[in-house]
């Protein structure tokens, strides 16, 4: 197992977990502030991407298509909210999952209808192409690299807005009491809109940052929710601290499990049952994380006080 190959995992592991701390910390804000559960969170994600190439097609810049696709997906929480999830506020979690459950089926079969079934592709900025040494023998992509630096950045504004600021004050007491805030003068339906924005900006962020390094096509954001689900529950529902932690764990341990589960049960098993155990197990480690964690700590490792 070498160092370098370790070292190369590991960042992978981070990269992923900061794209999934982007697209939990706008479903933790929505859940925790509005007690929405949105489903269609992931085809947010999706909506980034796709705004992104085709944005990128219409005006043959990679940055602005990025720019465009940012200020789309913002657009998209907006109309979404008005046309759907603020009907839904006051409902039961049921009525809601089965809301945005069709949201999910509407949007998909929409974006194949407009784009086709083939998957899109966005190019790597020529600014962030080739790679870094970041030690003798260890090169690592540039645009990864700056993946990580984008939700680091993102995660330290993020912690600054909801805890240092006027509006996260206001988002923070519309968690805990809704009427009375809006009863001490605060407009908790434009607040609600803009969280709900807010939050849909974050999962298009991740989707356009993704966007060069995948393929572009319907569903993309399916498979991402389950996880982002899990980083709430592991972290705790409403906290944005919590889901840093919980996403950057999920990502580590995702991404290490799956590359050297069946190398460490080689040192117990012999070489063909350890590298078809080390399968069947690495994907099963984040469940046995929220398991765990759910054991010790019902309400996630940081749970929000209301």
């Amino acid at each position: 197992m070498p160092l370098t190959l370790v070292l190369v995992q590991t960042l992978n592991g981070l990269q992923l977990g900061v794209l999934l701390f982007l697209v939990a910390a706008g479903l933790t804000l929505v859940f925790g502030v509005m007690d929405v559960i949105n489903l269609a969170h992931g085809v947010l994600y999706m909506a980034g991407a796709y705004c992104a190439a085709l944005f990128t097609m219409m005006t043959g810049s990679v940055w602005t298509g990025f720019a465009l696709a940012l200020v789309a997906s913002f657009a998209t929480g907006l109309v979404l909210e008005l046309l759907v999830v603020r009907h839904l506020y006051g409902r039961d979690h049921l009525a809601q999952v089965l809301a945005t459950f069709g949201v999910i089926l509407f949007m998909n079969e929409a974006v194949r209808l407009l784009f086709g079934a083939a998957p899109l592709s966005v190019p790597v900025p020529d600014a962030l192409s080739g790679a870094i040494v970041l030690m003798p023998g260890l090169l690592y992509p540039t645009y990864r690299l700056a993946i990580i630096g984008a939700g680091l950045a993102v995660a330290v504004l993020l912690y600054i807005l909801v805890n240092h600021t006027r509006i996260g004050m206001r988002v923070r007491a519309g968690a805990s009491n809704a009427p009375m805030v809006s009863a001490l003068g605060v407009d908790i339906g434009r607040l609600f809109t803009l969280v709900f924005a807010f939050g849909a900006a974050l999962a298009g962020l991740a989707g356009l940052l993704i966007a060069p390094l995948t393929s572009v096509e319907s569903g993309m954001g399916d498979n991402l929710l389950i996880l982002a689900f899990v980083v709430i529950v592991i972290g705790g529902v409403g906290s944005i601290r919590g889901a840093f932690i919980a996403a950057l764990l999920i990502g580590l341990i995702d991404t290490l499990g799956r590359s050297f589960a069946g190398d460490l049960l080689r040192l117990v098993m012999s070489p063909s049952a350890a590298s078809q155990a080390g399968r069947a197990i690495a994907p099963m480690l984040i469940y046995v994380l929220m398991a765990a964690v759910l054991f010790f700590r019902p309400s996630g490792l940081f749970p929000v006080r209301r």
